[in-house]
């Protein structure tokens, strides 16, 4: 059931992008769009990993580098039995951490300076269960996918308004101008919601792989604190793939302005709140006994 959610998600994504071009261009947008969707898709199975750790600012590592980062890692690899992700880095002082690749094969993690710096070694381990979790679940490569997709859709106006959208007259230009706004609004919805669903179920996997879920529970508690006090300047595109929402609440008049503030501050969340992620995990304890 999650994967044809999935699967959904994604095609629902695929289709925003062509009815866009359609929109803005009639049957020549289309094609220009369909055309881009064919180079996108591609892109984003060999290369969406490549363009996330570019725009995150990430850079990898090595174990003389950063040893004892490299030692956690390979400790929660072996527990999970996956093989060892490549070892990314942020110099940021907001605390954070993502996956991203397209199989377990092909994977990266990377964490901020910032997470390194406020977290122990235990929570540290439960964070990287997680993100090793992300991996083992598959939703790495989705995630990616729909960082490529959203930038798409964000530039296809711009492609169409210097392609074909002068000659379309006023329906081209209120065309357009609809695109423009409601495109990138309906892919930040699905983006939202393939992240919320997927984070639940990493918590879930990655208090299995490591056996301390009252761990991951107190580390997600640290992050929203500190992030939100010192949120990350990052690309909105990837905000959906980190661990806790980098960009500053909208209870604080960050992430969103207006929008969001229209259609309610939950409505484009990329995560689920972190109070019921806790609890989540405060169940999986009291059900497993891993009061860890």
């Amino acid at each position: 059931m999650k994967a044809i959610k999935t699967v959904s998600l994604l095609a629902l994504l695929s289709a925003i992008f062509l009815v866009a071009g359609f929109l803005v261009a009639g049957v020549p947008g289309l094609i220009v769009a369909f055309v881009v969707a064919l180079a996108m898709n591609f892109f984003s199975y060999w290369s969406s990993d490549k363009l996330v750790l570019r725009l995150t600012g990430a850079r990898e590592v090595t174990p003389d580098q950063e040893p004892h980062l490299h030692r956690i890692v390979d400790e929660v690899s072996a527990m999970a039995g996956m093989p060892k992700p490549k070892v990314y880095l942020m110099q940021n002082d907001a605390p954070n951490a993502f996956a991203t690749g397209r199989n377990a094969k092909h994977a990266a993690v990377a964490v901020t300076t910032g997470i390194m710096r406020i977290l122990d070694d235990r929570e540290l381990t439960a964070v990287l269960g997680h993100e090793l979790g992300h991996i083992r679940n598959r939703d790495i490569l989705v995630s990616a996918i729909a960082v490529t997709i959203g930038a798409a859709i964000g530039f296809l106006p711009w492609l169409l308004l210097f392609g074909f959208g002068r000659s379309r007259g006023i329906f081209g230009i209120v065309a357009l101008l609809a695109t423009w706004i409601l495109a990138p609004m309906a892919a930040a919805l699905i983006r939202a919601a393939l992240s919320r669903q997927r984070e639940f179920g990493a918590d879930e996997t990655g208090a299995q792989i490591t056996g301390t879920p009252l761990a991951l529970a107190s580390a997600l508690e640290k992050l929203e604190t500190y992030s939100q006090a010192r949120p990350m300047k990052v690309n909105p595109a990837v905000s959906h793939l980190f661990i806790v929402n980098p960009l500053k609440s909208t209870r604080r008049g960050g992430e969103g302005g207006l929008v969001m503030g229209l259609f309610g501050s939950n409505t484009f969340s990329t995560h689920p709140p972190i109070a019921k992620r806790i609890e989540r995990l405060n169940e999986i304890a009291r059900k497993t006994g891993m009061y860890a």
